[in-house]
């Protein structure tokens, strides 16, 4: 039997898996007052901005994956903010810059993550606003344990917040140890529930009301305030941001279509290409053209070869092709033919050249800024953050099914304590995700107003004759899909449990362009964590591959929640890394 650090739960009721404890069991809690998943799943999102600040936070973004038990088919819920309307490559190159800031106001999408959790809540859950946010208004207002690692996030750009950013030393440097405290931002969200309680309001009505308090409302006009001051950026310089009153007045979240990839009997969903979700699937598709069985096996050399390889092609494409400038040629890129072609790439030797494909027979075209530097850390599922606010492999992640046949994964992120100055009166910072735009016209990924970035966030969900069986997803920036191909392979083709596939050893390439600032590049690095069979390790160095190793549990958070649709019977696994994921469940 394959060693495991917890059990995989079973049961029939509903289940829960999340990067920390305190979301699950608050969602968990939802669900046994008798709400759904969607209920549990706002629920637990609204945790995540309390409990995980340096990972996610109001002022960020979320996309999410569902399927109801009315319509089984996936849907994506898009919380990606769009970039404001003075977000313009002209004003960054008036100010001097060739890439955008890592941090700081300019950095800033409008805030998507709380339309979008709300938007869920009308549509698909069944509670009222005031049951969903209560336990992050209780956690905000009498606090909560702030664990280890946001602590050494503040601590990293303490000299920041002391001589930049006021208003965040202010809220977090005032304490450390004991119970946390943000009662500004519990004071937001209780705003938003006495306007979702106004007179004559129905369930939908309130949350509609409570949108509009975000969007338009107290929220909309501090932050629109607060943009128009310059604060200390990653450029080394003060500059003010560019999100306003009307950015916010001017966004809504939807649904949309996923793109979606039949592989190995499943039906694999991920988000559009204004998303990385799609590398996921070019990837299966890739292996698949290989024609060969040991390919699927993330523990193997010929295995972990094949799927670098295969990722880096991949990911190739996605710096070409993806983005949300138009028609991506996605139906071309995961056909039969095209994988094919791709495959016929990987040789018996480690490749350090970015290679993307030629789509309809289209040319690739590459960004200019593109260069090889290695970067002086692997990036993990925890944030790497530099003392200018810079982060890497960020994010929080949440997956909810319940005893009704409805299932959702949702990855949110941005928005973290160390991403912008904090604004006084809500409570969060915006976020930073306006960095993963290129400053170079005629881009998939070229910044314009209105536009999404091409974001890291991957939520992922697996249908079975029509029906879904599986949610999953992690943090880590690039690294989300890789880490999700590992689990894969070996839960829907190897056979694991969701705890044993979380649990094996685990690893990702970083050979090709990072999305965050300053956008390195590690040509042919391979990174493993040092569980890995040495044996394996020498013969990827003789293939090649630029080993480094990282430590033993270190690299990714998956997080993964399963329905049977045949018994119902429901199963949830969560990450030991970092010692804060968890499933909950009966």
């Amino acid at each position: 039997m394959t060693f495991t650090t917890r059990p995989t739960l079973q049961g029939t009721f509903g289940m829960v898996s999340s990067t920390h404890w305190l979301a699950s069991q608050a969602a968990m809690g939802v669900l046994e007052r008798g709400g759904n998943a969607f209920d549990g799943a706002v629920t637990a999102g609204f945790v995540l901005h309390v409990v995980e600040p340096h990972l996610n936070g109001p002022g960020g973004e979320v996309p999410a994956i569902v399927a109801t038990a009315a319509d089984p088919r996936p849907r994506v819920l898009c919380g990606q903010g769009t970039a404001p309307a003075g977000a313009t490559i002209g004003h960054f190159r008036s100010l001097g810059m060739e890439l955008i800031p890592g941090s700081g106001p300019l950095a800033a999408t409008v805030p998507g993550a709380v339309d979008a959790w709300l938007l869920l809540l009308r549509d698909h859950g069944t509670r009222s606003l005031r049951e969903v946010l209560t336990p992050a208004i209780e956690y905000a207002t009498t606090g909560h344990p702030l664990v280890a690692r946001a602590w050494e996030t503040v601590e990293a750009v303490r000299s920041l917040f002391e001589q930049h950013w006021p208003t965040s030393a202010e809220l977090w440097l005032r304490q450390r140890g004991g119970l946390f405290t943000n009662p500004a931002y519990g004071d937001t969200l209780a705003r938003l529930v006495s306007a979702s309680e106004a007179d004559g309001l129905d369930r939908e009505g309130g949350i509609e009301a409570a949108r509009h308090a975000w969007r338009e409302g107290f929220v909309a006009e501090a932050i629109d305030r607060f943009s128009r001051r310059p604060f200390r950026d990653s450029s080394g310089e003060a500059h003010a941001g560019v999100v306003t009153g009307d950015d916010l007045a001017g966004f809504s979240a939807t649904w949309e279509e996923p793109v979606t990839h039949e592989w190995n009997g499943y039906t694999l969903a991920k988000t559009g290409p204004w998303g990385q979700g799609p590398v996921l699937l070019q990837t299966l598709s890739i292996l698949d053209a290989l024609d060969d069985s040991t390919v699927y096996d993330p523990s193997t050399t010929r295995g972990i070869h094949a799927q670098a390889e295969a990722l880096k092609l991949a990911f190739a494409d996605r710096e070409a092709w993806y983005g949300d400038a138009g028609d991506v040629p996605m139906k071309a890129l995961l056909s039969r033919d095209y994988a094919s072609s791709r495959a016929a790439l990987i040789g018996d030797s480690a490749t350090v050249d970015l290679r993307p494909g030629r789509p309809n027979g289209a040319e690739p075209r590459l960004p200019q800024q593109i260069s090889g530097v290695f970067a002086a850390d692997p990036t993990t599922g925890e944030p790497t953050v530099k003392p200018n606010g810079v982060t890497r492999g960020d994010t929080c992640h949440v997956d909810v099914a319940d005893r009704w046949g409805n299932m959702i994964s949702a990855t949110p992120s941005g928005g973290w304590l160390q991403s912008s100055p904090t604004i006084p009166e809500l409570g969060f910072p915006l976020g930073s995700r306006l960095q993963m735009f290129w400053l170079e016209e005629g881009l998939p990924s070229s910044l314009a107003p209105g536009r999404r970035p091409r974001t890291t966030l991957s939520p992922t969900m697996v249908h079975r004759d029509g029906q879904p069986v599986l949610a999953c997803g992690t943090p880590g920036g690039d690294q989300q899909d890789q880490w999700q191909l590992l689990f894969l392979l070996r839960h829907l083709a190897g056979g694991q449990s969701l705890q044993e596939a979380i649990d094996a050893p685990t690893w990702h390439t970083t050979s090709f362009p990072s999305s965050f600032y300053p956008r390195e590049t590690e040509p042919g690095v391979l990174v493993l964590e040092d569980r890995v069979d040495a044996s394996v390790l020498s013969a990827l160095g003789a293939l090649g591959h630029r080993v480094r190793l990282s430590g033993s549990w270190s690299l990714g958070r998956m997080c993964a929640v399963s329905r049977d649709p045949a018994t119902g019977l429901l199963a949830a696994g969560a990450n030991p890394r970092g010692m804060q994921g968890y499933a909950v469940g009966r």
